[in-house]
């Protein structure tokens, strides 16, 4: 089945930037919609932003305008550029598919505090 491998998370102050990766295995990744879920502790999962296979994007609006979604087919992977980061988006980060997701990797920490 289809693997994920998150890393790019860190600790950075409030207002500064991160760029997460996802890498998928597999060669049919090009026919995926992607998206990127956190995880807070003690909150539910949740799905931040989606890619579909041609390009067009979704953001939950506690992160349009500061997040960007993108894709390199070629390289199999999924970029969540985070901009303007608050204290509220610290979470575990994973990337799945945005509808029916597949196995989970470990995610990528991302801690915004001052």
């Amino acid at each position: 089945q289809v693997q994920f491998v998150e890393s790019g998370g860190g600790l950075v102050q409030p207002g500064g930037s991160l760029r997460l990766s996802c890498v998928a295995s597999g060669s049919i990744f090009s026919f995926l919609d992607m998206g990127w879920y956190r995880q807070a502790p003690g909150k539910q999962r949740e799905l931040v932003a989606s890619i579909t296979s041609g390009g067009s994007t979704y953001y939950a609006g506690s992160v349009k305008g500061r997040f960007t979604i993108s894709r390199d087919n070629a390289k199999n992977t999924v970029y969540l550029q985070m901009n303007s980061l608050k204290p509220e988006d610290t979470a575990v980060y994973y990337c799945n598919r945005p509808v029916a997701p597949l196995g989970w990797g470990q995610g990528t920490q991302v801690t915004v505090s001052s």
